[in-house]
């Protein structure tokens, strides 16, 4: 589904935040990408989403250059990615509903899809009820279970976790944990950068560890590198 081939991302001559990275990336997997800041992270993301191109090598998204999409259709390109926050971003002054429906509302769909997919997407994360309350109402883990919302209400096929359990206590980061596992196993592909030694070594999944620019682990097993 995704492939970075050779890809090599600096900023300028003295930065180089990629190193002739080679990763690929099947649909349906969940992926932890773990490294100091800095290792590359951050950049891997925007590279996949189009922000910032490589200096050399190539992105391929279901087998297709992106670098070869015209930047009228990027927009279009980035609906295949949601993507969730350590910091929320939910608007203050809206609903919960419309925090999640606004993500809609922008593609152009009707009132009718909008409600349908703004209900579906709000009870996966259990919050169906809080649909007509304010952030400002809400508890830290709930906020974030907007975010979730407003990030898939559109079924994106890959989900970008931005340290989604960062700002969270364990309690709460277990809820969004678990949410995500379960919307990875509707068929979503999640990427998810995460410091938590606890959540990547009680999930099992893939773990793939980033330093100075350079992969130096990509580990099934999903055990937290402490080399890094």
């Amino acid at each position: 589904m995704i492939d970075f081939v050779n890809v090599t991302k600096s900023y300028g001559k003295n930065i180089c935040a990629l190193k002739e990275t080679n990763l690929h990336i099947d649909r349906g997997e969940f992926i932890y990408l773990i490294g100091k800041s800095g290792a590359g992270k951050t950049s891997i993301f925007k590279l996949l989403t189009r922000e910032i191109e490589p200096t050399k090598g190539k992105i391929l998204f279901d087998g297709y250059d992106i670098s070869n999409i015209r930047k009228s259709k990027v927009c279009y390109y980035r609906r295949n990615f949601g993507t969730i926050f350590q910091d929320y971003r939910l608007l203050e002054d809206k609903t919960v509903f419309d925090n999640v429906a606004f993500a809609l509302e922008v593609t152009g769909e009707s009132s009718s899809v909008i409600e349908k997919k703004t209900l579906a997407a709000l009870n996966l994360v259990k919050l169906k009820n809080r649909k007509n309350n304010y952030p400002n109402e809400l508890s830290g883990g709930e906020q974030q279970r907007v975010a979730i919302a407003r990030a898939i209400v559109g079924f994106p096929p890959v989900l970008i976790a931005d340290e989604p359990t960062g700002n969270l206590d364990p309690a709460n980061a277990e809820i969004i944990m678990e949410i995500l596992f379960k919307i990875c196993s509707m068929g979503t592909t999640i990427i998810m950068s995460t410091h938590d030694k606890g959540i990547v070594n009680n999930s099992r999944a893939r773990v793939i560890a980033l330093k100075n620019g350079s992969i130096i682990h990509d580990d099934y097993a999903g055990r937290y590198a402490n080399d890094i």
